[in-house]
């Protein structure tokens, strides 16, 4: 049976995958959006459902004006001795108190995970690995210093994160920019060591080495690179950062990190997938078809024939946010509430907006699919000029479009406001005396139309914005958009009843 490519669409990178058993978890980048590191459950490897994040309080997770290409990077996720361990770089200061490299623990993975354990070890993409004999080893990158470019490992005392060897560069990769993302295996006899090469982008690569011994010397696939896209016609690209896992029945498989763009750009954001893995005569993996993967493929034998679905609407009714919602770094929990209006997800704005480097009145969720619908009814009473309430659509602080109700001038408007880089303007605003009203987003994979419902139920389209000005060629950063719920002003209630997320066809 089939299955269909992304696994997980939308922003969901550098995915990292670990087998307990029958039970499959999976972990991804966030960056400057918390909770951070979302882990899913699987029993089939396509079909995920969330079930928590690694790093959901403050003292795990410091996102202090923390720009879109910066925050938690690239985590490993790793069963050793009872626990889940989610190694992982928060980019910030690296080396400094709110940054570095550390990790964190939990015996359920669903929570609760530690505090974090700091680690004496520069660099980016920490990985673990547990050998047979019990042994622990951390792999990484060179760190940001006069260290020579290439994957670096040691033995570390798993309870403690204290280092027990020497820092070893042990292997180069193939030549291509910026080896990274690596993880080390032992299989049967031999180590295995995956990397990422050529950077998260176009000529993103997989390539593999392998040793009798798990500090090397490390023997280059001759048929590397074992998973990339480049110069490829076809609709998945950059694909690179790959995890590797031997499921029950024996078969192995690849998560990867690919984007799908549109016009030569991608907004979605880097997404993961799945592929199966074949093995050559010589003992080396082949992932996909000869290195390629595609939308569709052959799924596992225990695939599910009935996929996991999810609730189109949210109607704020439990106690806390579902897992899909997201702040922009560390919330500040006067801006927002569920229980202040049960049954309303209530958010109090202040002077922090979309556009600055901080913490705004906004929760929001990932765009998954190239054709959707979001919407949501607000009500607000926007007593003062410069009162603002809306739904947007947002890459980061300096590429985002809102439709709001504002008050402007002593009035009130609802209004489309589009933000490219340095420049901004309110593209149309239309007077409106209610409180209470429907803001739409409808998405396909080249423009956003923004809509509003005013009382009578009638649609008014205020206009459009192009999907491609909010790509990571144009924005920049790692992340994807994000659909988002958003207030500012003097603190009023802003209170949104209910929020759509629908696929079109």
């Amino acid at each position: 049976m089939q299955f269909v490519n992304p696994i997980l669409p939308g922003f969901y990178p550098d995915p990292s995958i670990c087998r307990v058993d029958e039970d499959y978890y999976l972990v991804t980048s966030t960056f400057h959006y918390s909770p951070g590191v979302p882990i899913f459950h699987s029993r089939d490897l396509v079909n995920w459902k969330q079930i928590g994040h690694c790093l959901n309080r403050a003292s795990q997770l410091d996102l202090t004006h923390a720009q879109n290409f910066m925050g938690i990077f690239a985590p490993t996720l790793r069963y050793i001795n009872g626990y889940f361990y989610m190694i992982t770089t928060n980019v910030i200061t690296l080396g400094g108190p709110v940054g570095g490299n550390f990790y964190v623990r939990a015996s359920n993975p669903q929570g609760p995970w530690s505090d974090p354990v700091w680690l004496e070890w520069p660099g980016i993409d920490p990985s673990l690995f547990c050998d047979e004999d019990g042994r622990v080893y951390i792999t990484g990158t060179n760190g940001f210093s006069d260290e020579e470019p290439g994957i670096y490992q040691a033995e570390i005392e798993i309870d403690s994160g204290k280092l027990m060897s020497p820092r070893r560069l042990v292997w180069k990769g193939t030549g291509g920019k910026s080896p990274e993302g690596p993880h080390l295996y032992r299989i049967q006899d031999e180590y295995y060591l995956i990397i990422a090469e050529g950077g998260t982008e176009y000529g993103h690569m997989v390539t593999l080495a392998r040793s009798h011994h798990p500090f090397g010397p490390f023997k280059s696939n001759p048929e590397n690179p074992i998973l990339s896209h480049r110069s490829l016609r076809s609709s998945i690209q950059a694909t690179g950062h790959a995890d590797i896992v031997q499921a029950h029945d024996g078969s192995w498989w690849a998560v990867c990190l690919g984007i799908r763009p549109v016009s030569r750009r991608h907004h979605l954001g880097r997404e993961t997938y799945l592929a199966p893995i074949s093995w050559s005569g010589e003992g080396w993996p082949v992932i996909g078809v000869k290195g390629c993967i595609d939308l569709q493929m052959e799924g596992p034998s225990f695939l599910l024939e009935e996929p996991l679905t999810e609730a189109a609407r949210d109607h704020f009714l439990e106690p806390k946010l579902k897992d899909t919602w997201n702040f922009l770094r560390n919330p500040n929990a006067a801006d927002w509430s569920l229980t202040e209006r049960p049954g309303w997800l209530t958010l109090r704005g202040t002077n922090v907006t979309l556009d600055d480097l901080d913490s705004p009145a906004f929760v929001g969720r990932r765009q998954q699919h190239m054709k959707c619908r979001v919407s949501t009814l607000l009500e607000f009473q926007a007593d003062h000029d410069g009162d603002e309430a809306g739904l947007t659509a947002i890459m980061n602080e300096r590429f985002h479009y809102e439709i709001a109700l504002a008050r402007m001038g002593g009035m009130k408007h609802i209004i489309l406001r589009k933000r490219v880089g340095s420049l901004w303007k309110v593209e149309k605003a239309s007077e409106y005396s209610g409180e209470r009203v429907t803001l739409e987003i409808e998405a396909d994979p080249q423009v956003y139309t923004f809509s509003f419902y005013d009382h009578t139920g009638k649609k008014n389209t205020l206009g459009q914005g192009e999907c491609g000005l909010l790509s990571s060629e144009v924005a920049g950063g790692f992340t994807g958009i994000y659909f988002g719920l958003y207030a500012t002003g003097n603190g009023g209630p802003a209170c949104f009843d209910w929020f759509d997320y629908v696929v079109n066809k």
